[in-house]
């Protein structure tokens, strides 16, 4: 088994070997002048079980195309079985004809990967649960729940969620905690959660004009006096998250925060979120933090090592991975 890292999220794929407690692969990935990607193995791969770590987000076509000629370089190196390990999936939101003579790019993505040499994907909350019937080899999909689960019931027992409003009252089996899903389309990740921490469910009704720009509708669902937390699988322009987070206010929600999966946080998305009324906004590392992400007061991350290390593990042994969901 060997683990090798492109440059989209280094510090991910090195807390990823250190939970495996192994080395990172002794690779280069290096730009000609021209800004071509030119890989290079420096150690032997032959007959190996390989994974390769890559996130591919900004500057996504950048990302695809290191992904691509990594599975190439160690194909021809005679790799017995190669994993992409992608954290963050690109091209998952263009999974279906959106309108006449329009892509589905996801579709291309994951051609490109199998043909590149990709023998197995091991990614994390993929946008549309269909993208693993693009592949003609086998998906894991990991899920970000266990890690919300975990990080939401921790901070319970540290006396409460919130880090500006007033601590949520627990008594027995009631609290003030609601889970929030941003829009219909997320309702199956939102309740999820829900189950996992028995609590009730509330959805945002929006309309999308076009798109990165949304308008909420309605509230479904009695937030008055409840600390609602949203919870969605991507967050771009944050518009949206930032627009259902105003719309709880308005409707008498005591506070409210989110945990997202993937933070793409484009353009002026750290700051839009800065002036919202979201009192903490939790991701993941699946994509690494920008030096904005890192200064916000009200934006942290929680790692997803430790669960893509125990898939790889699981993926190295042929053993279960279906365990790592619960």
């Amino acid at each position: 088994m060997k683990i090798v890292a492109c440059n989209s999220n280094l510090p991910l794929a090195e807390r990823v070997a250190g939970e495996l407690r192994m080395p990172l692969c002794n690779v280069s990935v290096r730009r000609f002048a021209d800004m071509e990607v030119f890989v290079e193995i420096h150690e032997n791969v032959r007959g190996e079980d390989v994974f390769v770590i890559q996130s591919t987000c900004a500057p996504t076509n950048d990302n695809l195309m290191e992904l691509l000629i990594m599975l190439d370089a160690l194909r021809r190196g005679s790799a017995r079985r190669v994993t992409a390990v992608m954290p963050y999936f690109g091209y998952a939101r263009q999974d279906r004809k959106s309108g006449p003579r329009t892509p589905i790019s996801a579709k291309l993505v994951a051609n490109l990967l199998v043909e590149a040499g990709a023998n197995r994907i091991l990614t994390m909350d993929l946008h549309a649960m269909q993208i693993q019937g693009f592949f003609d080899i086998p998906v894991d999909n990991l899920y970000a729940a266990p890690l919300f689960t975990r990080d939401i019931k921790g901070r319970m027992g540290q006396g409460g969620l919130s880090y500006a409003a007033p601590p949520m009252a627990i008594r027995g089996g009631e609290q003030n905690l609601m889970i929030v899903s941003p829009d219909v389309g997320g309702v199956v990740r939102a309740r999820q959660l829900a189950q996992r921490l028995n609590v009730d469910l509330a959805i945002i009704d929006k309309r999308r004009e076009r798109a990165g720009v949304s308008e909420v509708m309605n509230v479904i669902g009695d937030v008055r006096g409840r600390y609602c937390v949203m919870v969605d699988d991507i967050v771009d322009s944050g518009g949206s998250l930032c627009n259902a987070a105003a719309a709880l206010m308005k409707e008498g929600a005591s506070a409210v925060e989110a945990y997202v999966t993937h933070g793409v946080l484009t353009g002026g998305a750290v700051q839009r979120i800065a002036d919202s009324p979201i009192g903490m906004l939790t991701l993941t590392d699946s994509i690494a933090a920008t030096d904005a992400v890192a200064r916000a007061a009200n934006i942290r991350q929680i790692s997803t090592a430790n669960l893509l290390s125990r898939a790889m593990r699981a993926v190295s042994d042929e053993s279960s991975v279906s365990s790592l969901f619960d």
